[in-house]
């Protein structure tokens, strides 16, 4: 890590503590592609499998989106994307023996 790197700050974390904070980081655009939706349709099928005593599934998703959101702000993430494409590319071809 270069030290000019190491100095630029990070992004504000988004306050994502309730399941209004998470649709709301939905609708602003953070998140993946799709999130939006699909973070609904697993809350309701999540409440609906669960019981009055055990909201575990809804939990669940919630720690999920929110991981989610933040994993898509961090500037870290696309470059190690690109390092696994790059890596996964060098292996097939060394395996196709190119």
């Amino acid at each position: 890590m270069s030290a000019q790197h190491a100095e630029t700050p990070g992004p504000a974390t988004l306050p994502l503590k309730t399941i209004g904070d998470i649709r709301a980081a939905l609708r602003a655009g953070h998140g993946f592609p799709g999130d939006r939706e699909s973070f609904e349709a697993d809350l309701q099928r999540a409440l609906e499998a669960s019981s009055e005593t055990d909201l575990n599934a809804v939990a669940a998703v919630i720690v999920d989106y929110r991981g989610r959101i933040r994993l898509y702000q961090d500037p870290e993430f696309d470059i190690a994307v690109q390092e696994g494409i790059d890596l996964a590319t060098r292996l097939k071809r060394e395996a196709q023996g190119q």
